[in-house]
């Protein structure tokens, strides 16, 4: 809590009722571990309002205008209209901020849902709840430039209805014999882009064909790169409408050019670490397949010295244009 916000929270501590001091002082002697059970973690630290969140007016048009649910509110001198660090973000009116960094930690643990919700004291609904909360905006945060070499190549996940109540295909039925499996149902395609930085794009595609791929990797590459693909018909029609360099390497080769410098490599590998990662779920709902593709790169992007502090900020939106290069 900063200076301002603690001064006036003091001011107000006269009209606290006899039960409510008695809470107070017990509350001040519980210990301050944030994952201690019935401990009074700290709220984490919000990053300052780039500006304001309803008509994107510099942060100097910004004034104090008091305090809503602990947070300073601002009032924007060109629109009128109020703001908080949180308005507009997907965790604004979410309860138990204090409780945000340790759901933070679950997350760059790749915890469950119920384990996150174990640690952090929450039901099993309301971690579900934060889960997609806090990765709504996370999903979107992926590399917008990539140049120089560049790899691209798919990935499948097979449809997952998971967590709905009505399905438009029989239901599996688990241990049945003498079954084949579901031909019917198409895989869903993850197009993964690499370039030899590390910069990282991933999108979730309805088909593997030349239209989509234009409409991904057009904006993404510039037009002097040298794409590395797989032989498949759909990157080499797009290369020639786009007019690119294009490798196509072989899938007998194992991913490798004779040459050796020209590979899919870094591609293949980021699709193993990503199948290797997603097992942990047990399947994930094809509605929610793109929140788990912007949590992966987040893992990928800060690798191990991502803090809880760092995640809230993807959360919030903020803080990753530096980490992205856009």
């Amino acid at each position: 809590m900063d200076a301002q916000a603690f001064r006036h929270w003091l001011k107000r501590a006269c009209e606290l009722t006899p039960r409510q001091r008695q809470c107070l002082f017990r509350t001040l002697a519980l210990p301050t571990s944030p994952l201690g059970k019935g401990s009074a973690a700290a709220p984490p630290e919000l990053p300052d309002l780039p500006g304001c969140p309803h008509c994107h007016a510099e942060a100097g048009n910004l004034r104090p205008w008091g305090f809503t649910r602990g947070l300073a509110r601002y009032r924007c001198q060109c629109c009128q209209r109020t703001c908080t660090a949180l308005t507009g973000s997907s965790l604004a009116r979410l309860q138990h901020p204090e409780k945000w960094s340790a759901y933070a930690q679950a997350l760059i643990d790749g915890l469950s849902v119920r384990a996150a919700a174990q640690l952090c004291g929450l039901s099993k609904n309301t971690s579900f709840l934060w889960r997609h909360r806090f990765l709504a905006l996370i999903a979107e945060h992926r590399d917008a430039h990539e140049a120089g070499i560049v790899e691209a190549g798919e990935t499948f996940f097979r449809e997952s209805f998971k967590g709905q109540r009505h399905i438009p295909r029989p239901a599996h039925q688990r241990g049945a014999l003498g079954k084949a499996p579901d031909t019917d149902a198409a895989p869903i395609p993850v197009l993964v882009v690499r370039d030899r930085s590390g910069h990282t794009a991933d999108f979730k595609l309805d088909r593997l064909d030349a239209a989509q791929l234009a409409e991904r990797l057009k904006p993404l590459v510039d037009a002097d790169v040298l794409l590395c693909t797989d032989n498949a018909a759909a990157y080499a029609g797009f290369a020639r409408a786009a007019q690119l360099t294009h490798v196509a390497v072989p899938a007998q080769t194992g991913g490798r050019s004779q040459g050796g410098a020209y590979h899919i490599q870094n591609v293949s590998a980021y699709h193993g670490r990503l199948k290797n990662w997603m097992g942990r779920f047990h399947g994930v709902a094809t509605h929610y397949l793109d929140h788990y593709l912007g949590w992966r790169r987040m893992l990928e992007r800060y690798g191990d010295a991502i803090t809880p502090q760092q995640c809230l900020d993807e959360a919030l939106g903020r803080g990753m244009q530096h980490d992205l290069g856009t």
